[in-house]
C-alpha cells in the first residue's frame, strides 16, 4: 500500500501508459498489436515527465533495434538527463545529511553547474584553498528509483505471458540489469568505488580522472578534485584552442578499445558532458556512477565477431554470435548465411558513408526480428557506448563512423586482446609453469571417465535453447493431460458420460497421438 500511495494516481496512470507502449512496440514483433501506441515524440515527452528511473531505463533501451523500429529509437536517443536543481530546502536537507553541521568547504558555490536526475554537482573549495567537485544526491531518489522499479517489475509480470521465451528472457535481462545498475547509480558511495577501481585500472591511460577526497565521500555524496576542460562538443571552445579533433578522436577511440576488449572493464556513458579536454589535448573522463565489466567469454567473443566479420569467416563469426547469446542455437543456417554476408558487407565495403551505414545497419536489424535473437546486456552497454563515440565522432569528422574509423584499430589491438602478443620465449615459459597443473586435470579427467562420473557443462545459451525446445515438446502434453483430466471429473461428477465429457476426453487422446 506504501508502493500505491507513494504514487498519486495521475503518476500510475503515465507510468501505465509509457509500459503499455514500450512493452506493446516489443510485442509487434510478434505481428499482435491491439492498442496504439504512443507516437514517438508523445512517448519522448512522457518519459522525460517521469523522471529519473524511466529517463535512464529509455537511455538503455536506445541501444535496442531488436525492440523498436527507427523512428523510435532516434527519439529515445534525444532523451537528456538533465533537469532543473533540487529546491533550497531538499538541498539545505542533503548538504546536513551529506556533512553535518561541521562544513569542510571554505567557499561553496549555492548554484550547481551541473544538474541531472540522480544529484546535481557544484564547485567549491577546501578550507585550505583546494578547489573541489562536490556531487550530491537528490533528496529520497534512493526511495523513488526503489518504488519506480517495484512498479516496472509489476507491469513486466502483468504482460509477460504475451511474449515468446526469447522475448522474455531479453526483457527480463534488460529490467534486472537496469535494476542492479540504477541502484548502484544512486549510491555515490559505489561511485566512490568506481572512481578508485579504474584511476587504478587506467592509470597509465594518459586520460585524467578527478582525485576523490574519500574522508568527505558518503552515501549522499562524492568530493573530488575540481578538473578543468571544455566539454568535447564545444566546437567553437575547442576550435579556439586549436585542437586536432582527429587525433583526440583516434585518442577516444583507443582508450575505449582498451577499456572494452582488452580489459573488460569500461565507463559506460561517455557523453559529452562527461568528456572534457584540456588546451594540451589531453582527455578528462567524469561521472563514474555507470561503469561496467564484461565476463571474458563474453569479451572473447566479442572480439571474435570483428575479427571474423573482417575476414569474412563465416563459421567463427555464427559460433561467436551464439557463443555471445545474439543467435539461438537453432537459429536457421540458411538464414544466417544470409545474415552474415550482409554484416560482412558492412564491415568490409570502404566506400560507405556514414547514412549508408547507418540505413544497412538497421536493414540488418530489421531482418533479424523474425529470428530467434536477443542481445545480452553486456553487448547492449557496448553498443551505447560505441554510439555516442560514433556521435561525437560525426561532429567533427566527416563521414566519421563506428565501422571503416574504428575497425582497423580494433585489428591492431586483436592480438593483445588475445593474449597473442607476447613472444615466444614468454608464451614457452607459461606453458612450461601451467604443465603440472594440466597434467593433474588430465589425470583427474580420465579418473572420473573409468568411475562414470565424467560431467558436461552446458553454456547459459545451451541451456535456455534447451529449456525451450522442451517447453514446446511439453505444452501440447500439459493441454491434452488437463483435457483427459476434466473428462475425468466431469463422468465422476455425473455419473455417466454427456457430450461434453466424451468431446473433451476425445479431444485429450487425439492430442496424445499427436
Amino acid at each position: 500500500m506504501n508502493l500505491w500511495r507513494r504514487y498519486a494516481p495521475g503518476r500510475i496512470g503515465r507510468v501505465f501508459g509509457f509500459l503499455l507502449t514500450v512493452f506493446l512496440l516489443i510485442r509487434r514483433r510478434d505481428r499482435l498489436l491491439w492498442y496504439r501506441p504512443l507516437e514517438p515524440e508523445a512517448l519522448r515527452d512522457r518519459i522525460t515527465e517521469l523522471g529519473a528511473s524511466f529517463i535512464k531505463l529509455a537511455q538503455v533501451l536506445a541501444t535496442r533495434a531488436d525492440f523498436f523500429d527507427d523512428r523510435y529509437l532516434e527519439k529515445l536517443r534525444q532523451l537528456h538527463d538533465e533537469i532543473p536543481p533540487m529546491e533550497d530546502a531538499a538541498f539545505g536537507q542533503v548538504f546536513a545529511a551529506a556533512f553535518g553541521e561541521q562544513s569542510p568547504f571554505g567557499e561553496f558555490e549555492p548554484a550547481p553547474i551541473a544538474s541531472a536526475s540522480i544529484g546535481q554537482v557544484h564547485r567549491a573549495r577546501l578550507k585550505d584553498g583546494t578547489p573541489v567537485a562536490v556531487k550530491l544526491r537528490r533528496l529520497g531518489i534512493a526511495r523513488q528509483v526503489e518504488a519506480d522499479l517495484r512498479i516496472l517489475a509489476f507491469f513486466n509480470r502483468l504482460f509477460r505471458p504475451l511474449f515468446s521465451t526469447y522475448t522474455r528472457n531479453s526483457i527480463d535481462a534488460v529490467i534486472a540489469e537496469f535494476g542492479e545498475m540504477i541502484r548502484k547509480e544512486v549510491n555515490l558511495a559505489t561511485e566512490l568505488g568506481n572512481l578508485k577501481s579504474f584511476s587504478s585500472a587506467y592509470a597509465d591511460s594518459g586520460v585524467i580522472f578527478p582525485r576523490p577526497f574519500e574522508r568527505f565521500c558518503s552515501e549522499e555524496a562524492l568530493v573530488m578534485s575540481f578538473e578543468e576542460g571544455i566539454r568535447f562538443d564545444d566546437r567553437e571552445g575547442l576550435g579556439r584552442l586549436g585542437i586536432d579533433f582527429e587525433k583526440v578522436m583516434e585518442r577516444l577511440v583507443l582508450f575505449y578499445t582498451e577499456q572494452m576488449l582488452v580489459r573488460g572493464f569500461f565507463h559506460a556513458d561517455p557523453h559529452p558532458g562527461n568528456l572534457l579536454i584540456r588546451s594540451d589535448g589531453s582527455l578528462v573522463l567524469l561521472d563514474f556512477g555507470m561503469v561496467k565489466r564484461i565476463s571474458d567469454p563474453a569479451r572473447v567473443a566479442i572480439i571474435e565477431m570483428v575479427k571474423s566479420a573482417h575476414e569474412q569467416d563465416f563459421d567463427l563469426y555464427i559460433s561467436a554470435c551464439k557463443r555471445l547469446g545474439i543467435i539461438a542455437y537453432e537459429a536457421p543456417m540458411d538464414r544466417m548465411a544470409e545474415l552474415a554476408s550482409r554484416m560482412f558487407e558492412i564491415f568490409n565495403d570502404e566506400h560507405l558513408d556514414a547514412v549508408t551505414m547507418q540505413e544497412l545497419a538497421f536493414g540488418v536489424m530489421a531482418s533479424m526480428r523474425d529470428f530467434p535473437f536477443k542481445l545480452p546486456q553486456e553487448a547492449v552497454y557496448i553498443l551505447r557506448a560505441s554510439a555516442i563515440i560514433e556521435g561525437l565522432g560525426t561532429v567533427y569528422i566527416e563521414n566519421f563512423n563506428g565501422v571503416k574509423d574504428i575497425l582497423p584499430i580494433l585489428q591492431r589491438n586483436i592480438p593483445r586482446a588475445l593474449g597473442a602478443d607476447k613472444g615466444p620465449l614468454e608464451l614457452l615459459n607459461e606453458e612450461f609453469r601451467s604443465a603440472p597443473l594440466r597434467l593433474k586435470q588430465l589425470h583427474s579427467a580420465i579418473q572420473k571417465a573409468s568411475e562414470g562420473e565424467m560431467r558436461v557443462h552446458l553454456s547459459e545459451r545451451q541451456i535456455e535453447w534447451l529449456a525451450e525446445r522442451l517447453e514446446r515438446r511439453i505444452k501440447p502434453l500439459r493441454r491434452s493431460v488437463a483435457l483427459l483430466f476434466a473428462s475425468l471429473f466431469l463422468f465422476l461428477v455425473q455419473g455417466e458420460g454427456t457430450w461434453l465429457s466424451w468431446t473433451l476426453f476425445g479431444l485429450g487422446i487425439v492430442g496424445l497421438l499427436w
